[in-house]
C-alpha cells in the first residue's frame, strides 16, 4: 500500500507502525452550519482508508474531533440567538444524520474540545516549563521561533506564512506578540464568552492546541495518519506538528499527513464562510447515499473539483446495475472468474486510494456478472466478492 505524504511530497510505503494498528487522527467539524459536500468528500475519502487498512487485515484506531468551542460557533451563535453549546448539539447531531446516511463508520473515539481542556492546560503549561510559549495579559502564545523547523509541512516563506494566518483565524498585528507568527495556545476570557479556569485566568484554548492534545490523549506521542482538507494544511496542521513535537520532544508527530483537496461550487470553493454550500441532507431528499458517496469519489481525493448539482443523478445507474448484479440468478456453467477484478479494484485502493479507477472496475465486474448470469454461469464466487469489494468501497447497495 502506498500514500501521498504531504509532509515529504512524495508517495510513500504505507503501513502501522507497529504492524497491526494504524492509529489516525482527522480533523473533525466546528459544529455550526454542517454538512457540506467539501466535509462530506474529506470523511469519505478517510472512510475508504479506514475501511481499506480493516480489510488488510490492521486494525485501527480513528479519533476524529469536534471543535465544539471556537470563534464561529460563538460568532453563529450570537446571530441566531441561541446559546452556543446547544447550537454545537444541534449541528453535531445533524453532522452524525449526514454521515449516517453517507453510511461512514464512525470513529473509535468522537472526543469534544471542551471536554479536554485539563489536558490542552498541562500540555501548554510544559510548553511554558520548555520557554516554547510566553503569557501576555491572560493569553498564551507558542514562540514559534522555539522550532526551527516551522514551516517544514507547507513549505511557505514567511511572508506568505503571515498572510495566511490573517485570512485564517489569526492576528498577526497583535502587539503582544513576540513574532507575527506565534499563535494563541490559550485565549483569556472575552465579555460574554464561555471561560475555563486556568493558571493563566479565564479563558478558552486555542484551535490549534484542542486538536494536538486529543490526537496525543487518544493516539500517543507519535501516531501513523493525520488527515484533514488541504486547507488545513497552514496554519492548523503546520501549528500543530511544532507544539506537538515540542510537548512529546519526539519526531515526528505523524508519520504521514493526508490532505484532501478542495471542493468548488459556482467557480469558489465550497466553504460556510463564503455561503456556496450544497449540504448533505439536502442532496439525500433526492438522491442514494450510495450514488453521493459514488460521485465524490469517482475524483482523486488530491484533485481538486468542481461539485456539479447533477453529478449524484449521474451514478444512480450504477448503484442500480450493482445492485442486479448482486441479486442475479446464477447458473450451473463454468463459474465467473472474479480475480481479474478484486485484484484491479484493491491495486487501485492500495496505490493511494485511487477510487476512480476502483469504481470503474466495480461498474466493470458489475457487468460482467450480468453478462454472466444471463449466459447461465455459475456467479455465486463472483457476487459474494463483489460484495466485499462494495464494502471496502463503503457502498450498502452490495450488502
Amino acid at each position: 500500500m502506498q500514500l501521498y505524504n504531504s509532509l515529504t511530497g512524495q508517495l510513500e510505503p504505507f503501513a502501522p507502525a507497529d504492524g497491526r494498528t494504524v492509529r489516525m487522527y482527522v480533523c473533525g467539524v466546528t459544529p455550526y452550519d454542517t454538512t457540506h459536500m467539501g466535509h462530506a468528500m474529506t470523511y469519505l475519502v478517510f472512510d475508504v482508508l479506514n475501511r481499506l487498512c480493516q480489510h488488510l487485515g490492521w486494525r485501527v484506531r480513528y479519533v476524529q474531533n469536534v471543535t465544539d468551542i471556537d470563534d464561529d460557533i460563538l460568532r453563529k451563535a450570537r446571530e441566531v440567538g441561541e446559546p452556543w453549546d446547544r447550537l454545537g448539539d444541534r449541528y453535531i447531531r445533524q453532522f452524525q444524520e449526514d454521515l449516517n446516511g453517507l453510511n461512514v463508520l464512525w470513529p473509535s473515539v468522537f472526543p469534544r474540545a471542551t471536554e479536554e481542556i485539563p489536558f490542552m492546560i498541562a500540555i501548554i503549561q510544559q510548553l511554558l516549563d520548555q520557554g516554547m510559549a510566553y503569557v501576555r495579559e491572560g493569553n498564551v502564545y507558542f514562540r514559534v521561533t522555539s522550532d526551527p523547523d516551522y514551516g517544514h509541512l507547507c513549505c511557505y516563506d514567511r511572508e506568505t506564512m503571515i498572510k495566511l494566518s490573517a485570512e485564517r483565524g489569526a492576528d498577526p498585528t497583535d502587539p503582544r506578540k513576540d513574532d507575527p507568527l506565534d499563535f494563541l495556545l490559550w485565549q483569556a476570557a472575552q465579555p460574554g464568552e464561555p471561560t475555563w479556569d486556568s493558571p493563566w485566568g479565564p479563558g478558552r484554548p486555542g484551535w490549534h492546541i484542542e486538536c494536538s492534545a486529543m490526537a496525543l490523549k487518544y493516539l500517543g506521542a507519535q501516531i501513523d495518519v493525520h488527515g484533514g482538507g488541504h486547507d488545513l494544511i497552514f496554519p492548523h496542521h503546520e501549528s500543530e506538528i511544532a507544539q506537538s513535537e515540542g510537548y512529546t520532544g519526539s519526531q515526528p508527530f505523524s508519520r504521514f499527513w493526508v490532505h484532501v483537496a478542495m471542493v468548488e461550487y459556482q467557480g469558489e470553493k465550497m466553504s460556510k464562510s463564503l455561503g456556496n454550500l450544497v449540504l448533505v441532507r439536502d442532496v439525500l431528499r433526492r438522491h442514494s447515499g450510495d450514488a453521493i458517496r459514488l460521485y465524490l469519489l469517482s475524483h482523486h481525493y488530491r484533485t481538486p473539483f468542481a461539485y456539479e448539482d447533477d453529478g449524484p443523478a449521474r451514478f444512480e445507474p450504477l448503484v442500480a446495475r450493482l445492485r442486479q448484479a448482486v441479486e442475479a440468478p446464477s447458473g450451473q456453467h463454468a463459474p465467473l472468474d472474479s480475480r481479474s477484478f478484486t485484484e484491479r479494484a484493491l491495486q487501485a485502493l492500495q496505490h493511494d486510494l485511487d477510487t476512480p479507477r476502483a469504481i470503474t472496475t466495480l461498474d466493470e465486474f458489475a457487468q460482467a456478472i450480468l453478462d454472466a448470469s444471463a449466459a447461465g454461469r455459475d456467479i455465486r464466487e463472483a457476487q459474494q466478492a463483489l460484495r466485499e469489494l462494495g464494502t471496502v468501497l463503503g457502498l450498502t447497495v452490495t450488502r
